[in-house]
Formats: C-alpha cells, sequence, structure tokens
C-alpha cells in the first residue's frame, strides 16, 4: 500500500493525500453525517481536476484498491462513508469546485462534482437565473453527490429531481477514462442516454466530475403561506385546488404534522409559529412571471377558496422575504428538532398522492397498536407524494435504545404497508448501505438482475464503492 501512497502522491500532491499515520484528522470524511457509519481509510485523497481523478483510478484499479466517493458527506444513508478495513481509499471532490461555464441564453450552467449546491444557485442567480435544486443541506451538499443520488428537495413538484434537471455529465469510468457527455442539448437521440445510468447510481457505476444542469427564469414575485387543514385528506384538496387555480405557478407544497412542529416549538422557541397548533400544517410557496400584485392576488384567492369551502381552517401569507425565510426556516428545522429529540426511526417514503391519506392512516394505527406511546413526526413534499414518515420512541424513554431493538420490525412493518399502495421505501435518500438489504429483498429479481449486470459491465472489478446498493 506505500507504493500506492507514493503514486497518489505524485498525482495530486502530498499536500492532498491525508493519511491518519500522518498526523490527519479524519474525522469529518470517515463519519456519516447521522453519526450511524464510522469508516477507516487508507488515505482520503482530494484531486484538484478530471484529470487527476482519472489518474487516481488508474492508479487504484491496478492495485486492486476499492474507491468510495464523497462530496459534502450529508447523505443519509450511508452511501459516502468507507468500510472498516482501513484498505480503501475515500476520493473527496471538494477540490473540484469550479464553476465552469453559465450559457444563459441557453439556460444552462456547467460547474464541477465538488461545487456546494449554494454555489451553483448563486452563480445562476448572478446571472438573472435560477437553479431550482433546494434541499436544506444546500451550504454543504455537492452538486456530484446531489446527482449521485438522484436528489430531490422542496420544488420537485415544479422542476423534478436532479435527473430532471441535469443534460450532460462529464464521468470517470472504472477503466480511468473519461467520458465527455456536458452537453447542452435539450435533444439528443443518439443511442443510449449513458447519462441516466450514472444519475442515481450513489457512485458505484463511475465518478461524476461536472454536469451541466437547466436552469429556470427567476421569478418576478415569489409568495409563501402556511394553511392550517383537519386531515391529510384536506391537504391532498388544497393540492388539488392550488394545481387548478396556480398551475406551474406552484413552486412548494410542504405538509407536517402537529407533533413535528411541536418538536420544533420545544426545540426552537425562538421561530415564530404564525398559525395556531393543528392536526397538519401546508407550506405552499407560489412564484409568478407577472409581479408581487399579481400574485399576492392569486394566491389569496386561492386560499379564500380553500378557506369557503372548508378544506382549510386557517391560513396566513407572509409580507416579506423576511417572513417567508421565517415559514421555510420551520419546516427545515423538523430534522433539527428530531435530532435534538433523541435518536430516532427515518423512513424515506413515496406514495401516490393520492394514496397517501388512507396509508397513514391505516399504518398509523398498525404503528400505535405495535409500539404504544410511540410518537409519529410526520412531514415531507406532499406535491410530489415524498414523506419523511419518523417514528419517536415514546416520551421519557431511551431513544438508542428503543431503535437499537425495534428498528428492524418498525422498518418491516412501515415498508409491507407500502406494498398494497403501489409506494417505494426510497424516495430521495438512496440506498447506500442502509438499506442495500432491503433493495435485494424488495425489488423484483429481473430488475435485480439487470442492475448486476449493468455493474459488472461498468465496473467488472468492483472498485467503485462496494458494498453500497448491491
Amino acid at each position: 500500500m506505500t507504493a500506492l501512497l507514493d503514486t497518489l502522491r505524485g498525482i495530486v500532491g502530498a499536500a492532498n493525500v491525508l493519511t491518519e499515520d500522518g498526523g490527519n484528522d479524519l474525522a469529518a470524511y470517515l463519519l456519516d453525517w447521522r453519526r450511524r457509519w464510522r469508516g477507516r481509510a487508507l488515505a482520503v485523497v482530494r484531486p484538484g481536476s478530471t484529470a487527476e481523478v482519472a489518474a487516481l483510478v488508474r492508479a487504484c484499479a491496478a492495485a486492486g484498491t476499492a474507491i468510495v466517493p464523497q462530496g459534502g458527506n450529508t447523505g443519509l444513508v450511508g452511501g459516502g462513508v468507507p468500510d472498516a478495513s482501513g484498505e480503501q481509499v475515500l476520493l473527496s471532490t471538494q477540490r473540484l469546485a469550479r464553476v465552469r461555464a453559465v450559457d444563459a441564453a441557453n439556460l444552462a450552467i456547467t460547474a464541477e462534482a465538488g461545487c456546494a449546491l449554494q454555489t451553483v444557485q448563486q452563480a445562476a442567480a448572478d446571472a438573472g437565473l435560477l437553479f431550482p435544486l433546494s434541499l436544506a443541506s444546500e451550504g454543504s451538499c455537492t452538486l456530484g453527490g446531489n446527482l449521485a443520488t438522484n436528489a430531490g428537495g422542496t420544488q420537485v413538484l415544479r422542476f423534478g429531481n436532479a435527473r430532471e434537471l441535469c443534460l450532460g455529465l462529464e464521468v470517470v469510468t472504472a477503466e480511468g477514462e473519461v467520458w465527455e457527455g456536458l452537453t447542452g442539448l435539450r435533444k439528443d437521440n443518439t443511442g443510449y442516454d449513458l447519462r441516466d445510468l450514472f444519475i442515481g447510481s450513489e457512485g458505484t457505476l463511475g465518478i461524476i466530475t461536472a454536469a451541466t444542469m437547466k436552469l429556470a427564469p427567476q421569478p418576478a414575485a415569489t409568495m409563501t403561506a402556511l394553511a392550517a387543514c383537519e386531515s391529510l385528506a384536506a391537504c391532498v384538496a388544497l393540492l388539488k385546488l392550488a394545481r387548478a387555480r396556480l398551475g406551474a405557478g406552484l413552486t412548494g407544497f410542504e405538509v407536517m404534522g402537529r407533533f413535528a412542529l411541536d418538536l420544533v416549538a420545544r426545540h426552537f422557541p425562538q421561530l415564530p409559529r404564525p398559525l395556531p397548533a393543528a392536526p397538519w400544517t401546508v407550506l405552499l410557496e407560489h412564484s409568478d412571471t407577472e409581479g408581487d400584485a399579481q400574485a399576492r392576488q392569486r394566491f389569496e384567492t386561492l386560499l379564500g377558496a380553500a378557506l369557503e369551502a372548508g378544506t382549510v381552517s386557517d391560513a396566513v401569507v407572509a409580507e416579506s422575504l423576511a417572513q417567508s425565510q421565517g415559514l421555510w426556516h420551520l419546516r427545515e428545522s423538523i430534522p433539527l428538532a428530531q435530532a435534538e429529540e433523541g435518536l430516532n426511526i427515518k423512513h424515506d417514503i413515496a406514495l401516490p398522492v393520492s394514496a397517501i391519506p388512507a396509508f397513514c392512516e391505516s399504518t398509523d394505527r398498525l404503528l400505535l397498536e405495535r409500539f404504544p406511546g410511540a410518537r409519529l413526526v410526520n412531514f415531507g413534499h406532499l406535491g410530489d407524494g415524498n414523506l419523511h414518515y419518523n417514528l419517536q420512541c415514546p416520551d421519557g424513554a431511551d431513544g438508542r435504545r428503543f431503535v437499537a431493538e425495534h428498528e428492524h420490525e418498525v422498518n418491516s412493518l412501515v415498508f409491507d404497508a407500502l406494498v398494497p399502495f403501489g409506494g417505494s421505501f426510497s424516495a430521495e435518500h438512496g440506498i447506500g448501505a442502509l438499506k442495500r438489504d432491503e433493495l435485494a429483498a424488495r425489488k423484483s429479481p429481473v430488475a435485480l438482475g439487470l442492475m448486476k449486470r449493468v455493474k459488472a459491465a461498468l465496473d467488472p472489478h468492483g472498485i467503485f464503492n462496494p458494498g453500497r446498493v448491491l
């Protein structure tokens, strides 16, 4: 291994090959964001160009050494940290952080994999445009990681996942070759769409080094509101009404259960809560091309109709950018409040929107019958059918012990309950190490067989992120 490390130092420079033996603190790379996986690495290597990534891959392939790609280390399924062997190389994309070009006329931006999502958003804004991918971790998550996991976020309802926003990729293959697939074309039917193989593959098929992404015009006005609903069925009815009244102007539709917001109030009491507690609270965002007055009129007309119909029991519209940011801060503080409350069992599930009320009613009942006193933290992107359907232990119980003893049973109950509703046990977080066994058990044998053949073809020696996904 000493020879490999010397080769890697020759490729990226000694300062960019970090080892524990060299006195470096690697905890930020080796411990995942949820603090559930702690790995060891032969080295953390930080290439500064695509050519360096390609040379690094060739060196590791020749040595038979596995590579674990990592962006901002904000993943939630254990897919971006090495195993415990200390024999894998962690490839950090931190230094691949340039915005290469903004093509305003083509509504496209090309940026490297290590660019923080917020950096890409800002580069678009500086050109008077919008990059609509938006996540709570956008200050630290990276574009390459967003693509490797096909990230979703809060505006999928209008703009789609990372996959829908991607026009082209630059990828280093398992042979250390570079696929120059960066293109700003919307139409290019020239054979198999290789781009879609790498998006969502979690670093198991190749290493994304850059991407060309779609941009959109900046809206002339954006309005945000909270609406209180008595049931999930009412939330779905409000979504139907909002789609009919606002069309493509509906850019956000988030739902939050009472207990989710109660946790925020408990742990972040300084945050304003402009509506009284309700069984369900919806956060709506409306973007308009005509200006503030028209946007506000449309929004208030929508909410007035919902109040008159009894779909909504109360509502408030943000009067300023600061108030709008405050409403979004409520929503984005739910995971942080859960963490403050203690270890919990997380689910990232997808369902047809029409099936969500019935699924939650029946599955809530099953969980509370089996685990009396357990607390349901239900929130997420109702507009695109993605719920974060989480379970907190009973009040006063030991969260770590509850998770250790019951996580498998809780997961099985929830995932089994999804089946008759046509749902998925992984919506936007990916598979990683956490859900690998679930994928093996729940995906069709035909689909798994195809996936394994793709993996064998593109990574025949299994050096890319082994033990993840498959």
